[in-house]
């Protein structure tokens, strides 16, 4: 893998890691289904990971999708779902990354997998944790439908831009993780209130 072809690849990581924080299953789905078509191209060659691209790896990863993105329609389930879903979206978005710089170094291609990738997801998934959290304080949990209408779009949006639109994808999740350390950095200011 070039140089060209490592950072493209980065990007597609980041997006999805980014993605991931959203939703856990929706990224991994989207994009097995993109390497078995042949749209995305990996090395999955003597990596724990050559399932990933299989009929069994896609029929899994979508009924996962179905049942993740109907349970977070359930008022008190989505918060219970964010304690299992956060070190969940750690590993997804890790493995993600890690697939999609398949071909590299195995050292820069897990430390970025971990570093750039499992960092990315913690962050939007942290962010989601918290805006779920106030979202239940303020409406006693029926305005959460909304919430996970957002985040389902997001990821969504960001997994597919990632697959096909990597730089952008990368772009978003950049400027996305820039926003919540921003946002961070107020809450942490005594002096911001």
């Amino acid at each position: 893998m070039n140089e060209f072809d490592i950072i493209l690849a980065l990007c597609m990581g980041l997006g999805l890691a980014a993605a991931s924080g959203f939703r856990v299953f929706l990224p991994p789905f989207l994009l097995s289904i993109a390497v078995r078509a042949d749209a995305v191209e990996v090395d999955l060659t003597n990596t724990s990971l050559e399932y990933f691209d299989s009929n069994v790896a896609v029929i899994l990863l979508g009924v996962a999708t179905i049942a993740e993105l109907a349970a977070y329609y359930v008022p008190w389930v989505d918060n219970i779902l964010d304690s299992i879903a956060s070190p969940a979206a750690i590993v997804a978005g890790t493995g993600m990354t890690a697939i999609v710089l398949g071909g590299t170094d195995p050292v820069i291609q897990w430390a970025l997998a971990i570093i750039a990738g499992g960092g990315v997801t913690a962050a939007v998934q942290g962010a989601t944790v918290v805006t779920r959290g106030v979202s239940t304080a303020i409406t006693a949990g029926i305005g959460n439908p909304v919430v996970s209408t957002g985040e389902n779009i997001a990821s969504l949006i960001l997994s597919i831009m990632a697959i096909f639109l990597a730089p952008l994808a990368a772009l978003f999740a950049l400027i996305l993780l820039a926003m919540i350390v921003k946002v961070m950095v107020k809450k942490a200011d005594p002096l911001s209130a």
